[in-house]
């Protein structure tokens, strides 16, 4: 399971290029789905039949896209000025590593060096129009023949194990969530299941909105990644959801009121099968669920998420035991589902 979040999360998916992890998990899919479609946005709906048929019950969904950047200017020196795709905190990108379009072609993201700066502007956080892609063009012309307006960079794949468990990498926000899927996927199920590999969640949550008016279901589990405040400068308290102390199961947060029933019942069915777990009750972000949650005539909405460092960063951190307890306590709320919609 493990090597395969790692595939995951080496591939380029910034939000409306999700061709590659798409491709990805249709490939790993094919064998055990009864049948797939791709809707109109580039969500890849899976559908897997169960020991008892329910078409329309449960639904599972995680996001494929990535926060990244995309180029809207070429400078007349042939540095290129570009906009983010999603939310980045612009402290952390300089210096990175961006790779652009197709062709992978090497960028670093650059700004005024520090000696240049003068004791105002070391005090402030740079504006993105302040920040550039240095490609290594001598000129307006020369960049204009490796790069054109509108093309996606992505940040450096690197993925590494290390220290006590812990993996570093990109986009672990959300291929966590999708190895989820593909790993529940693999295994016979107790009712019928639809998997929503979703589009843009990143930029609005947009590619949930067409995948649940389409299938419609009756329950939704939101398979997530989300901020953990375990770092030095945060504030230490209960309310801190932190690596490696287990899935968080959240009860609110900018986008939803989760159901409070299937919050109950996540809670209990780590407790009673000894799964560790924990909640925030700081309100920060939001997710597919609010999406899913408004469709139609409702859906009962409820996440687990696992708790990740420096999230939206070039690289983020997560807990392999977090991942792991991710999947034992999806396949436990499957199972109770399944008990409730075929009593």
């Amino acid at each position: 399971m493990l090597e395969e979040l790692k595939t995951l999360c080496r591939l380029s998916g910034v939000s409306s290029h999700e061709d590659d992890v798409r491709s990805y998990i249709m490939e790993q899919a094919k064998p055990y789905a009864d049948w797939m479609r791709v809707d109109a946005l580039g969500s890849l709906i899976v559908f897997k039949k169960g020991a008892h048929s329910a078409p329309d019950a449960l639904m599972l969904a995680a996001h494929m896209d990535e926060v990244g950047l995309m180029v809207d200017r070429i400078h007349d020196d042939g540095t290129l000025g570009f906009q983010f795709v999603g939310g980045v905190n612009r402290q952390v990108v300089i210096g990175k590593r961006v790779f652009l379009g197709e062709g992978r072609l090497p960028a670093v993201v650059g700004m005024k060096p520090i000696h240049l700066t003068t004791s105002e502007e070391r005090k402030k956080i740079p504006k993105t129009k302040d920040l550039y892609l240095d490609i290594g063009a001598a000129s307006k012309e020369e960049a204009e023949q490796l790069v054109s307006l509108g093309e996606i960079g992505v940040f450096s794949d690197d993925v590494q194990q290390f220290g006590n468990g812990l993996l570093k990498a990109k986009a672990i926000d959300d291929r966590v969530g999708c190895a989820v899927l593909l790993d529940l996927l693999r295994q016979d199920l107790p009712i019928d299941v639809t998997f929503a590999f979703t589009v843009q969640e990143e930029v609005g949550t947009r590619g949930a909105f067409g995948a649940a008016f389409s299938v419609h279901p009756q329950y939704a589990l939101v398979v997530e990644g989300t901020t953990a405040a375990d770092v030095p400068e945060t504030e230490n308290g209960n309310w801190v959801c932190r690596v490696g102390q287990g899935p968080v199961i959240p009860f609110m947060d900018r986008g939803s009121i989760y159901s409070r029933a299937l919050f109950d019942l996540l809670r209990e069915l780590a407790e009673e099968n000894g799964i560790p777990w924990q909640t925030k009750t700081y309100v920060s972000g939001g997710t597919d669920a609010r999406t899913i949650q408004r469709s139609r005539s409702g859906v009962r909405v409820a996440g687990l998420a696992a708790p990740v460092r420096y999230l939206h960063a070039p690289s983020s951190v997560a807990a392999i035991s977090d991942y792991e307890n991710m999947c034992r306590l999806a396949r436990l709320f499957i199972d109770a589902i399944a008990g409730e919609v075929t009593k």
